[in-house]
């Protein structure tokens, strides 16, 4: 049996489907991804994680950056725990609407590129697969993993706070969760 911390990226300097794709971290955000590290660090040495994997997405990267720093490891990158892949067609101005409308319905009727609850269900398996781990990823992909573990068709029942930790239990590859992290009122379109 291991712990598995699945944490929600600090706040970025821009919001999703602004004028940069790919925000990093605003100073909020530096020191949210510190007081993160601080937290993990702090955990019995039994829990702590031995790895940690990110989004491919810079907000990811930097949040993860002060406790992959303190444990010596790199990060490790996987799509599989990124942002909810957006339907190639849309323009920027529609991405906002076509998220809003996905917020407020079931997995299995967002319209996209591909199926989108299968997406939340690899998402799943990808934080099932790592041992001891703390994994930094997104807003909606953390409701994926939540929902797809509880079997929940909603797309959004938790509103993760920047840098919430939310804390799995990992056993004989069945992931089953502990404690789900603090919510707040964010940005996210």
């Amino acid at each position: 049996m291991s712990r598995v911390y699945l944490i929600r990226h600090a706040k970025p300097s821009a919001t999703w489907g602004g004028d940069d794709d790919d925000p990093g971290l605003d100073e909020q955000g530096q020191a949210q991804a510190k007081k993160a590290a601080e937290t993990l660090l702090a955990l019995p040495a039994e829990q702590r994680p031995t790895r940690v994997v990110s989004s491919p997405l810079r907000r990811c990267q930097e949040t993860a950056k002060p406790f992959a720093e303190a444990i010596g490891v790199t990060v490790e990158i996987d799509p599989a725990v990124g942002e909810i892949p957006t339907p190639s067609a849309l323009s920027a101005e529609e991405r906002g609407p076509w998220l809003r409308a996905a917020f407020g319905g079931r997995w299995a009727d967002i319209k996209g590129d591909l199926d989108y609850d299968a997406w939340r269900r690899a998402a799943l398996r990808a934080v099932a697969s790592r041992e001891r781990a703390a994994v930094f990823s997104h807003f909606v992909a953390i409701n994926g993993v939540l929902t797809a573990l509880a079997g929940e068709p909603q797309v959004i029942t938790i509103r993760p706070d920047h840098a919430s930790i939310s804390v799995f239990e990992l056993n004989d590859g069945v992931l089953t969760l502990v404690e789900r992290g603090p919510e707040a009122q964010t940005q996210v379109l």
